[in-house]
């Protein structure tokens, strides 16, 4: 018999370390890595890797399958960029513990801060659970074309446990903090990751209605931090507005790190109406890091940025009466409808606002809209801007946006630059990867699914940050998306290539990696729509030992599991 199930021969192994890449084989034995190295006596299977690159397979930290992974065993998109291990449950909204009579509140509160429509939610979602500890039982029971782990989400909690009360913000009591405590602990316990909330403005329900997290008090996340520290397991995940003094909300954040000793993660980003608050976050976690607290900023590399279009679910002019009542059309017949002048005036006539559900409406602006176009440009300048090309021109924005949107037969994008881009390129992005405090997510996989498709944030990281400026070498991108990235979530078994850990592996043609111009599928339970793109130079990934991905193409092996925390770090 083969001394190897698989072996990848002759890559250039980048290990995940931030190591430079070396020519070496990696062979595999069940799950796990058994040698790296020469190896000189054949495997069940034989991969040629001569040429490409051999990593580990990345870790992403900031996703929301938590609907998705219920009824999928393809965690698509993140699975298409070398993703073999998600972190779900962040920003505080998921799932669990839930009361039946809360479903609909839960439902309607990912719908409208992860735009996942609500008839696929209905219809997806099976309810097998109360508690956290059964729905991950219903994880469980499904495989998957990657692994993953949970948080519980602060939203659910605080409904279960205060019901109306939650819903209208009011503070928690002693008795509502002794129940949350207790509920983290015994989710850490049945093996959750960690702990998340949000204290965003823009988190609502598509009724407006705020996320029941926002005015939580600090003696509330404190006590809840102590449900982590008496599983002794956890990390707190913590998306904020920074808001009404953005030193203050850190120095809160601080205090309840202090208080339970577990490790945080927090959402930094660019807003463009306050462009310089992450320098102070960011010197905040850096000071924090100095006095051995471990709170760490998750990052994006480019900007954060919306695709307005008929094909998605958002554009400029989704609210207007006019555009609602062909909204249902199919995308060219809607786009040869707009075409005609009468239908035109009539859109550009109404207000917008008048019937946006679009929780992000507020910050749309023409000053950040540009042609997407394809293939996709995430770098635009500033001078062909909407409002810039306006300014330059006798046409109304408004105009501008329309005309965009119907050609070629209604497949046009609009790219928003929603934060990261105040200065019109990609400096704070470039900064704050530069900061070995960082971690690089906030993906959102699985969530925002018709306008936003930044789940390939891994490619285009070592695409334009290594293969196109040569920042940074593969050795340090590699290592940001995997060791890193594993190490902040508690994954100890995976991350690095070294015999004893997990055999996740990405094999890559270095050359040929990217990713293409989003189209639409409507593939998701109740007909649902969502973006995706097809995704070259990923050779082979695999899970487990597992190959689920060939050349872009699912295998149909579906080696994913839910993984439970905290894991413990194997011997080498």
């Amino acid at each position: 018999m083969p001394a190897f199930d698989v072996v990848i021969r002759g890559g250039n192994v980048v290990d995940g370390t931030g190591a430079d890449p070396r020519e070496a084989d990696v062979g595999i034995i069940g799950n796990r890595i058994a040698e790296v190295g020469k190896i000189s006596t054949a495997g069940a299977e034989e991969i040629d890797a001569k040429g490409k690159l051999v990593t580990p397979g990345f870790v992403d930290i900031h996703t929301h399958y938590d609907a998705q992974a219920v009824w999928d065993s393809h965690m698509m998109p993140s699975s298409q960029h070398g993703v073999t291990t998600a972190v779900m449950g962040n920003c505080g909204v998921g799932f669990a513990p839930c009361k039946p009579a809360d479903r609909e509140r839960l439902i309607e509160l990912m719908e409208g801060v992860e735009d996942i429509p609500g008839a696929v939610m209905h219809e997806g979602l099976k309810w097998e659970w109360e508690s956290f500890g059964e729905y991950l039982g219903a994880l469980d029971r499904r495989q998957r074309d990657i692994d993953i782990c949970a948080l519980l989400p602060h939203a659910a909690v605080r409904v279960y446990v205060m019901g109306d009360r939650a819903i209208n913000l009011e503070n928690a009591n002693q008795g509502d903090i002794a129940q949350m405590r207790e509920i983290t602990r015994e989710a850490m316990e049945a093996g959750a990751f960690g702990f998340s909330t949000s204290r965003s403005l823009s988190h609502k329900t598509l009724a407006g209605n705020p996320t029941p997290t926002l005015r939580a008090q600090e003696e509330e996340l404190r006590g809840i931090a102590l449900g982590m520290k008496d599983a002794g397991s956890g990390m707190l995940e913590m998306v904020s507005e920074w808001l009404p003094d953005h030193n203050e909300e850190f120095a809160m954040l601080r205090r309840v790190v202090e208080a339970c000793g577990r490790p945080a993660v927090f959402t930094l980003t660019q807003r463009h109406s306050r462009p310089g608050v992450w320098r102070d976050l960011l010197a905040h976690a850096d000071k924090a890091a100095a006095d051995g607290l471990h709170i760490r900023p998750v990052v994006a590399p480019r900007a954060i940025g919306v695709l307005l279009g008929l094909a998605g679910s958002q554009n400029p002019f989704s609210g207007c009466r006019t555009y609602k009542t062909i909204a249902h059309l199919p995308v060219a017949e809607r786009a040869r409808r707009m075409a005609d002048p009468e239908v035109k005036a009539a859109i550009l006539s109404e207000d917008p606002k008048e019937g946006n559900t679009f929780p992000l409406f507020h910050r749309m602006s023409y000053d950040i809209m540009f042609r997407f176009g394809n293939p996709p440009n995430y770098i635009p300048n500033t001078n062909d801007s909407i409002a810039a090309i306006s300014a330059r021109t006798n046409r109304s924005p408004p105009e501008i946006a329309y005309d965009w949107l119907i050609e070629d037969d209604g497949a046009n994008f609009i790219y928003m630059t929603l934060s990261n881009y105040a200065s019109g390129d990609l400096s704070m992005s470039e900064t704050v990867l530069g900061n070995r405090n960082t971690i690089m997510g906030l993906g959102d996989g699985g969530a925002h699914v018709a306008f936003i498709l930044d789940a390939g944030y891994q490619t285009w990281l070592l695409t334009h940050w290594g293969r196109t400026k040569q920042r940074w070498s593969v050795g340090e991108l590699i290592r940001r998306l995997t060791s890193d990235t594993a190490g902040a979530a508690g994954l100890r078994d995976r991350g690095v290539l070294k015999p004893g850990l997990k055999a996740d592996v990405n094999v890559i043609d270095w050359d040929r990696l990217g990713a293409g111009m989003p189209y639409v599928v409507n593939d998701l339970p109740a007909g649902g729509r969502r973006l995706l793109q097809k995704v070259n130079g990923y050779e082979a990934t695999l899970v487990s030992g597992k190959v689920t991905f060939r050349d872009g193409t699912p295998t149909g092996t579906l080696p994913g599991k839910l993984v439970r925390g905290p894991q413990a770090e194997l011997a080498s």
